[in-house]
């Protein structure tokens, strides 16, 4: 189901139009990201390090407590997008921190996922605790064409022989309101490592964007994720090269970071020692783009950000007031939901 706007109500959206359209109406759709933070089932994968969520692990990793991840996890994504889009809610949202397909099966059996009929991606990667990238999607909105892992490669000899893995990049690819649209969904290196890792997954991503760009020039192309970095950040604004400002965009292969702005602003998606990090991050082709003063939506572009707030997803009350409200801190259970926030973007596309 598409949620059709008046002229008079995009208008309001974004920003005067030619007064001759003041007939035509407009599609609003929506796309998120959010890092589940661990959502890990209670069984043991052979070959990864998943011990601390198991029920005997350090953190006591129950049935029960899975039940209430699900659910919590689930009532975000069916939120995302619903303040614009209260009937619809997100066409397509990229997750990180997820186990295994399993994960993804029952979080989409969640009532407010299943009753919009809810699908995943995902494919198994190497990562050594066993988290892994996945995109659940409305089908009624976005349809998938093909679904790839595109391995992060080591390039120090170092690391090649110690035979270390993480998180590849996962490359879907569907249709959305008719065009043809693919989203990386990225979880870069810890900060635990330095930023050489980061960078060079950023420079790995910005090769996989130029790839898909030179077979589909039109191609509306969304790399999101977890990048354990801000956005003026070396892997982000130089490996990367996303933009700070749509001006800045001319060549096709170009791409704009609206989350720049916002972070510079003072405000992110994860608080630590009281100051806001943005590391979760929509960044988009110059094709999603209209320059400045343009309103030609005849193609799906780029509406406005949003970092996603409910009031549940923060601490209420306590030393830690304000914070995220996540499952685990300091080893007590807190029945929350993640320590990041999510991350949307909307668009608009012009109903012929």
């Amino acid at each position: 189901m598409k949620k059709l706007l008046s002229f008079i109500a995009i208008m309001f959206l974004v920003g005067t139009m030619n007064a001759q359209a003041q007939e035509k109406k407009f599609s609003v759709y929506a796309i998120g990201f959010y890092n589940l933070e661990n959502l890990f089932d209670t069984c043991h994968d052979e070959g990864h390090n998943d011990y601390e969520y198991l029920p005997e692990g350090r953190n006591k990793w129950t049935g029960m407590k899975y039940t209430h991840k699900l659910r919590n996890m689930a009532r975000v994504l069916a939120d995302m997008g619903t303040d614009k889009l209260p009937t619809v809610g997100c066409a397509a949202i990229g997750v990180s921190e997820v186990e295994n397909a399993k994960c993804l099966t029952d979080l989409c059996n969640q009532e407010p996922l299943k009753a919009r009929n809810f699908q995943f991606c995902h494919i198994e990667g190497p990562d050594q605790r066993g988290v892994d990238c996945g995109l659940v999607y409305n089908p009624s909105l976005f349809t998938v064409r093909d679904v790839k892992l595109v391995p992060y490669v080591y390039e120090k000899q170092d690391d090649i022989e110690k035979g270390r893995a993480t998180r590849g990049f996962l490359v879907v690819s569907g249709t959305l309101a008719n065009e043809h649209v693919t989203i990386i969904v990225n979880h870069l290196p810890s900060r635990g490592a330095t930023s050489y890792y980061r960078e060079l997954g950023g420079s790995q991503i910005r090769a996989v964007k130029d790839s898909l760009i030179a077979d589909d020039p039109n191609v509306k192309l969304f790399i999101m994720g977890d990048m354990n970095d801000d956005p003026a950040d070396a892997s982000m604004a130089i490996a990367l090269g996303a933009k700070r400002k749509i001006e800045e965009t001319s060549k096709a292969t170009d791409l704009y970071n609206p989350f720049w702005e916002i972070h510079a602003s003072g405000t992110g998606t994860l608080i630590y020692d009281g100051a806001w990090n943005l590391f979760d991050q929509i960044i988009m082709s110059r094709s999603l783009l209209n320059d400045k003063g343009q309103r030609d939506f005849s193609t799906l572009k780029f509406w406005q950000p949003q970092i996603f707030r409910r009031d549940y997803l923060f601490q209420q009350e306590g030393r830690y007031k304000g914070n995220t409200l996540r499952t685990h801190a300091g080893g007590v259970w807190l029945d929350g939901y993640s320590d990041h926030l999510p991350t949307l973007v909307y668009l608009v596309k012009e109903q012929k």
